[in-house]
């Protein structure tokens, strides 16, 4: 079915204005700008979004995924950019996955971890950002390892020095950099977790979500999306199939 450029306005931008909430608390996807603006993928593609359907685009950023969660569901906004969950299904609608990223454990460098499997076991305590994906996935998923949850992501990762965790979780990229600037840490080679991101829609859009899909299979086809990561220093390797 093709849909109509209306049909898709109505739905995505039903006051004329394409309000899109990003979280600057994944580093891969979006990042504040010298000038305070938020620029990368997510940026990128509610742009375009907006410039398809001929609305201006409002942008406002969040700190954590949790918030744009609360966003969204509360119809405050008409997209944001998550991660897919079943949990956050029960309100938000999501598209195709646009990007891939790998959750990845942090561990200082003589713990005995090498796999994921061996996090999980008694006595041991995972920093996590509260509502992250990654977060709602280790609560069904661990059977016997704690989780310790920060307000935000970017909270993970000096909770977990300061109040001598032994593990931390978080998206792979930033992970890695955090390990290469404090030094006697690392980060596990094997993920615990794909996770998925998706542009997130409200329940009730109509024919919003099929627009999109529809949009994101041709951005990722024309390469859109890989040059929109490595615009953002990003690697373009991340884009979905």
């Amino acid at each position: 079915m093709t849909i109509e450029t209306n049909q898709a306005r109505v739905a995505l931008a039903p006051i004329g204005t394409l309000r899109t909430a990003i979280n600057l608390g994944n580093a891969v996807l979006a990042q504040r700008g010298a000038d305070g603006a938020p620029g990368g993928v997510t940026v990128d593609i509610a742009n375009e979004i907006g410039r398809r359907l001929n609305v201006p685009v409002s942008l406002t950023g969040f700190d954590a995924a949790a918030k744009v969660v609360d966003a969204l569901s509360s119809d405050a906004f008409d997209i944001g950019f998550l991660a897919i969950d079943p949990k956050r299904a029960d309100t938000i609608d999501f598209t195709f996955p646009y990007v891939l990223i790998e959750g990845a454990f942090i561990v200082r460098e003589g713990a005995p971890y090498q796999m994921a499997a061996d996090i999980d076991q008694p006595g041991i305590r995972i920093g996590v950002g509260r509502g992250a994906a990654y977060d709602l996935h280790l609560t069904r998923a661990l059977q016997h390892a704690e989780l310790v949850r920060y307000p935000t992501s970017a909270e993970v990762f000096e909770g977990f020095l300061r109040d001598g965790l032994e593990a931390g979780a978080n998206i792979r990229q930033p992970a890695v950099a955090f390990a290469a600037r404090n030094g006697r840490l690392r980060v596990l080679d094997e993920p615990f977790m794909q996770i998925r991101q998706a542009v997130a829609i409200p329940h009730g859009r109509g024919v919003a979500r099929e627009w999109v899909d529809a949009l994101l299979i041709e951005l990722k086809a024309t390469g859109f999306i890989a040059k929109a990561l490595r615009h953002a220093n990003q690697d373009t390797a991340l884009v979905a199939p």
